[in-house]
């Protein structure tokens, strides 16, 4: 019997199998498609935009480079997005993301305002591919004893206090516990009886690559219409389009090169004429959640647990994130050590995030609706994102630095993602997690954490020092997932520190 069993060999399937192998934990990952390798997760198509949060995740585990050389990074990202390596100063990337086809101004973007972020190698996001990070995954998954089965397809769950059986057929899968990453038609939520609540969908979406005659008749980029909206990408053949039909395709049939030529005239207002549709997909703005992340021994994490529209891409970096705040969690409770509820805090930390996002491209489409409203909206949001503030407020929700879970405290960066602080002697605090234990960070000098902390070896480490920036900051308690737990200012009590330990480690042992 494995530790645990995970369905679906996505980035999000395997991003969590890589923090459980980690753990030192069992795993095997079964996947319905045979091969890994699809036109849909290669250029363009499979090209996504992961934020500062996701790239910073990679970076934690010591898997930024690989994803830099085999996204074709040459220049990896220094101190800020856009900055080269090799020194401190900072430039704005070339694009930081939009919301509702209005492009966000790097140059508006106020990075200092950011909360307590620091320059860093994951200072910001990137554009990659979905088969570059399964790649990166998969070898990594790989070199920590993973098993990955593909061509398998689950077809009943079932469980009790002791495990999980998840059946292929005749073929019975054990574990002590189940996790379903396999995407927005899950069949693990299904099977287990997740309840599954939102809003139903306003428009189809459609992404092809096609032939376009005369294609300077389509703008280049985002483009909000009287209509809809529609893309189209540098290379012509990569076009996207949002239809207001209430979600009236939905993938119920595919949509012939007729209905395709007739929606993209009617969306941009042109007489533009398609050809050789080589492969089409489509898509609504449907916005769906579990109500919980966690039914007894069986769990829920990516699309599996919220769809919604892709507009503003925000799917792979909130599973990403799931993944991340999971994995320690549930190796923790699959070793005996994890502190009573810990599990529980999942669902409790990640439900509300999930939930915002959701809000955030129920936004959108209310943006981008046709009619006198929907114009109004865009022209008001217009004139926001042409201010220094409001452009930075978009940018910290896309980027993920506005996140902060609710852990109590009273400092202000507890809950949040821990800066990259910088010690004397070089070391990153970003290098300092990617074995996946905690991290007692010991800023003052008279090391007052070392004895709470070296209690629990296999959890947590203590570094001591000093940091060239340190934030006013004497001590700091980072989780395995690089949110901090506990910080603590000039003349912080020690024992506050302990009972943080004890609430995310568990008791030391004897």
């Amino acid at each position: 019997m494995h530790d645990v069993l995970i369905v679906g060999a996505g980035p999000v399937g395997l991003f969590l199998a890589c923090e459980l192998g980690l753990a030192g934990c069992s795993v095997l990952v079964l996947e319905r498609e045979p091969e890994p390798r699809s036109p849909w997760k290669a250029a363009p198509l499979g090209m996504r935009g992961l934020s500062a949060a996701s790239v910073e995740a990679f970076y934690r585990r010591g898997m930024l480079d690989p994803l830099h050389t085999r996204s074709g990074v040459h220049d990896a990202p220094g101190t800020r997005p856009g900055a080269a390596p090799a020194t401190d100063q900072s430039s704005p990337p070339p694009g930081v993301g939009h919301f509702a086809g209005m492009m966000l101004d790097p140059a508006k973007v106020d990075f200092d305002a950011l909360p307590f972020r620091l320059p860093g190698p994951a200072a910001g996001g990137m554009l990659t591919s979905l088969e570059t990070i399964e790649a990166v995954l998969s070898e990594r998954a790989s070199r920590l004893g993973v098993e990955i089965r593909r061509g398998v397809t689950v077809s009943a769950v079932t469980q009790d206090d002791e495990g999980v059986v998840a059946y292929a057929g005749e073929h019975p899968y054990a574990a002590r516990w189940l996790v379903g990453c396999d995407g927005g038609r899950s069949t693990v939520r299904g099977l287990a009886g997740f309840p599954f609540v939102g809003t139903e969908p306003l428009f189809t979406g459609y992404v092809m690559l096609a032939t376009v005659a005369g294609p300077d008749e389509l703008a280049p980029g985002f483009n909000l219409t009287p209509a809809g909206m529609y893309l189209r990408m540098p290379a012509q053949e990569y076009i996207g389009m949002t239809d207001f039909d209430g979600g009236a395709f939905d993938r119920s049939r595919r949509p012939s090169l007729d209905h395709l030529q007739t929606v993209l005239r009617r969306v941009s207002g042109t007489g533009v004429t398609l050809s050789d549709v080589r492969l089409v997909s489509d898509f609504t703005d449907r916005a769906m959640q579990t109500t919980v992340y966690r039914l007894g021994r069986v769990l829920l994490a990516g699309d599996a647990a919220h769809i919604h529209s892709p507009l503003g891409g925000q799917g792979l970096n909130l599973g990403i994130g799931d993944a991340v705040n999971l994995g320690w969690k549930l190796a923790a409770t699959v070793h005996g050590h994890a502190p009573d509820g810990l599990l529980d805090t999942y669902t409790r930390e990640r439900h509300p995030v999930g939930a915002a996002v959701l809000d955030w491209t129920r936004a959108q489409t209310a943006v981008m609706r046709p009619g006198p409203h929907g114009r109004a909206i865009q022209s008001v949001l217009r004139d926001l994102l042409g201010t220094r503030d409001g452009t930075t407020q978009v940018f910290a929700k896309v980027s993920g630095a506005s996140i902060r879970y609710d852990l109590g405290g009273e400092h202000p960066l507890t809950g949040r993602s821990a800066p990259d602080l910088r010690l004397e002697d070089g070391t990153r605090l970003g290098e300092l997690l990617r074995d996946g234990r905690g991290v007692a960070l010991d800023l003052s000098t008279e090391r007052r954490l070392r004895d709470a902390a070296t209690g629990r070896p296999g959890r947590l480490r203590h570094t001591a020092g000093t940091a060239k920036n340190d934030l006013g900051l004497d001590a700091v308690l980072i989780r395995p997932d690089g949110i901090v737990a506990w910080a603590g200012g000039r003349g912080f009590d020690p024992h506050a520190f302990e009972r943080a330990a004890d609430q995310w480690f568990g008791i030391p042992a004897a």
